[in-house]
């Protein structure tokens, strides 16, 4: 990388909301910025220097940016780990590091690193067939979760095994074995949390107050920060996350989704190589973003101050039921009267049902206060399509 830091161009696999918030952060710094997008009018297009209009599984376009860029990062982990695998391997800036990605984007190797190096997971075992799906069964009871090893998000690639009766069904829906999948032991938790974490070229680490996660349909509705748990679990999650980043040799930020079970006890659920969406609230809420963070790990700067500065909620904003067509946003004025609250909206052209279109932050003096005031703002605005 250069020594001039201002020198420095980040390449980004990624255009949407999560890769336009990383330039958002880089640009305040002076970066160059280049994006890997296929969609022409993607949320990081208007504000990036250059946009390489291609396939996440173009082994050429990844060439052209690494030869553009002096470093690479990625927005999400559902794209060609292999052809960055090669680029790393020819001596190419990538962070997080693909190896890391490689592993991580199955969530088996993923899970079994973690339970190898004593962090502690959820009971799970690899399902080749059906007769594997019985035992999974006759070890963890039911129900039980079946999942896809890889590709899986925000609910997708899951299924419910809710008896012996329904493992024809759960296989047939996820793929019947045309893709890899595991079991997994269900927990009963009280709660979904999640910590981000943040490590430096020179291994610092970095780590966010823990979040309350709470998700609609299977899709994150709302951070709560801080999460309601005892000093222990919050030691416990805290601590996880340094040993995520640790035995991953994580650069950049990680987001680390945990369940806290009725006695307060923590288990890693999964791992994202990225910044994440339960990490928006630290635009407002944290002296330093995740963003930020991330950007400033990657070009080998020191990291920022993770400290909450008040209580903070963020509400994600999706477009509504029965909706697809050119965005439409209804609420924005009354939403801006509302003490504390900040809207972002993500310059989506097209919404659809359940698509994140944008998000609200609220900070206020109590977690209390915070809710009610995001609970308003979201009750005041819609995402909608509206005809020309």
């Amino acid at each position: 990388m250069p020594t001039n830091f201002l020198q420095t161009k980040i390449g980004i696999i990624g255009g949407g909301q999560l890769g336009q918030m990383m330039i958002l952060e880089a640009k305040k710094m002076g970066f160059y910025v280049i994006v890997l997008d296929p969609t022409p009018d993607c949320p990081a297009h208007s504000i990036c220097d250059e946009h390489i209009i291609a396939d996440f599984n173009d082994k050429n376009a990844f060439a052209l940016l690494a030869e553009k860029a002096d470093v690479i990062t990625y927005e999400f982990e559902h794209i060609n780990a292999d052809a960055l695998l090669e680029l790393e391997n020819k001596g190419y800036k990538i962070y997080p590091t693909a190896k890391s990605l490689k592993i991580i984007q199955d969530k088996f190797t993923q899970k079994t690193l973690m339970a190898e190096n004593g962090l502690p997971c959820p009971d799970f075992m690899a399902i080749e067939s059906i007769e594997d799906m019985e035992k999974a069964g006759e070890k963890y009871g039911y129900p039980y979760m079946l999942k896809a090893r890889t590709g899986g998000y925000d609910g997708k690639g899951n299924a419910v095994v809710k008896s012996k009766d329904s493992i024809t069904s759960a296989y047939n829906e996820l793929g019947s074995g045309k893709i890899k999948l595991m079991a997994e032991k269900m927990i009963n938790f009280r709660m979904e949390t999640s910590v981000l974490a943040c490590r430096s070229l020179n291994g610092d680490v970095a780590v966010y107050p823990v979040g309350d996660n709470r998700h609609i349909d299977s899709i994150l509705h709302e951070t709560v920060v801080p999460a309601d748990i005892d000093k222990t679990a919050t030691e416990g999650a805290m601590n996880a996350a340094k040993k995520v980043m640790e035995i991953f040799d994580g650069i950049g930020m990680f987001c680390v989704e945990m369940f806290v079970t009725e006695d307060d006890q923590i288990l890693i659920n999964e791992v994202a190589p990225r910044p994440h969406n339960s990490g928006h609230y630290t635009i407002e809420g944290c002296v330093t973003s995740q963003f930020e963070n991330h950007i400033r790990a990657i070009v080998g700067l020191p990291l920022g101050d993770t400290s909450l500065i008040r209580p903070t909620v963020m509400v994600n904003l999706l477009g509504e039921e029965c909706h697809s067509g050119k965005t439409y946003v209804d609420g924005l004025y009354d939403v801006c009267a509302l003490k504390g609250a900040t809207v972002h909206i993500y310059g989506k052209g097209i919404s659809k049902p359940k698509r994140k279109m944008g998000h609200i932050t609220v900070t206020a003096d109590t977690v209390k206060e915070a809710l009610e005031t995001a609970d308003k703002a979201f009750s005041l605005i819609k995402i909608t399509s509206k005809e020309d």
